[in-house]
């Protein structure tokens, strides 16, 4: 990292290495090894900037309650969240409480791709859960949890540590297949159950109007005080953006088979009249469309008052094809073509008063992917799996080198 030039390292805290039973006893070892990274951060002039969950949620936790189905997580996450700010808070000044609470929630429990992998059989396939009701609970829990961290850092540890809280939510962004009016209502509907639905408690108090009215009582509503304490709850917005899709209208009204999919009454696709909205890419659902991020950006600052902002995602990947030799590996010249371009959309929506405060390329090494595994690479580092994990820096690392010292 220092080699290249970067000034922060994005990472989160696993729950389960700090309470493996997901409160109580502490695992020393789980808190040295981070009180080892933040320290070898710092004394090579590298910000931590730290996530506090990312889906990780402690089987211990999964096994006696449900996890995020139950309320009693609520303060649990917050006895983590304390024990963190309390024990790195002296050295870490830029917290994120939660990773994606939209992606976690619509993939592990309205399709089940993600553990713990919950559903209705109707949308996929899974032995339990109900896509109907259980991806709205489980996301009024995760934003009880963000909130009541966030009181907790604000209230007891901010005027002393003198850092931040943040959230950071990914979304793509929406672009209409025709201009009918009908698709235009489709794609800020669109962008209301996916970004709004977390930023829109944040800022205002309460999901958005749209959501209210279409998933009516199956929507969870939030008690006076609990509207208060999520209301500027803060500092900065974390903002993870990869790609673009097309939105048009859904006809579809059907009163059975209820899941968080249909409730949004959206079709989504990646091409119109047979040209894809962007340059596809070796990841089915990526395809590069930049002028995205500034749009979404423009979007944000008009909607939701304008707040800080940090990239905390962007990137893109490659094939993990393994009979190509490393040094052929490492000349990546699609992720230097993606990253110029989402630069450049980024810099004017700053010039049109967006307030960005940093940008974090996903990811600095090729890692393990949630639902790809080792399948694709979107290291700006190569990472050898086949010896002992030596790493090479990608032509995509030396760019951005060459690009900070501009």
């Amino acid at each position: 990292m220092k080699k290249i030039g970067l000034d922060s390292f994005r990472f989160s805290i696993s729950w389960s290495r700090i309470f493996p039973e997901g409160r109580g006893k502490v695992n020393d070892l789980g808190v040295k090894f981070y009180n080892d990274l933040i320290n070898e951060l710092l004394a090579n002039g590298l910000v931590p900037f730290v996530t506090l969950f990312h889906w990780d949620v402690p089987q211990a936790l999964e096994d006696e309650y449900g996890g995020f189905l139950n309320p009693k997580v609520v303060g649990d996450f917050q006895e983590y969240s304390d024990f963190c700010f309390k024990t790195f808070g002296d050295r870490v000044k830029d917290w994120v409480t939660l990773n994606e609470p939209h992606i976690f929630t619509m993939n592990a429990y309205n399709g089940g791709i993600f553990a713990p992998s919950r559903c209705s059989n109707y949308v996929g396939n899974c032995t339990a859960g109900d896509s109907a009701t259980e991806p709205y609970l489980v996301a009024h829990h995760l934003l009880l949890s963000h909130a009541a961290a966030a009181r907790l850092y604000k209230t007891k540890y901010q005027a002393a540590q003198k850092g931040k809280m943040g959230i950071s939510l990914a979304t793509d962004w929406i672009v209409l297949k025709s201009e009918a009016a009908a698709n235009r209502e489709a794609a800020n509907r669109a962008l209301d159950f996916s970004f709004g639905w977390n930023a829109h408690p944040i800022t205002y108090g309460d999901y958005p109007q749209s959501m209210r009215s279409i998933v009516g009582d199956r929507l969870p509503k939030f008690t006076k005080s609990e509207s208060e304490m999520l209301k500027g709850s803060c500092d900065f917005l974390g903002i993870n953006y990869y790609t673009a899709n097309y939105a048009e209208n859904s006809l579809s009204t059907s009163t059975v088979n209820k899941s968080y999919t249909s409730d949004i009454h959206v079709t989504f696709s990646t091409s119109r009249n047979g040209l894809p909205i962007g340059t596809p890419t070796d990841l089915s659902w990526l395809y590069i469309y930049p002028e995205g991020l500034h749009q979404l950006l423009v979007y944000i600052k008009d909607k939701y008052q304008n707040p800080q902002i940090y990239i905390t995602e962007n990137g893109v990947a490659e094939a993990n094809n393994a009979s190509k030799p490393v040094q052929e590996a490492i000349k990546d010249s699609i992720r230097i073509t993606y990253h110029d371009s989402h630069l450049r959309s980024l810099l004017q929506a700053i010039k049109e008063g967006v307030n960005v405060k940093g940008y974090y390329a996903w990811s600095f090494m090729d890692d393990f992917e949630w639902t790809s595994g080792y399948a694709v690479r979107f290291g700006l580092t190569y990472v050898d799996y086949k010896n002992n994990l030596k790493r090479y820096l990608k032509d995509s690392a030396y760019w951005f080198k060459m690009f900070l010292l501009r």
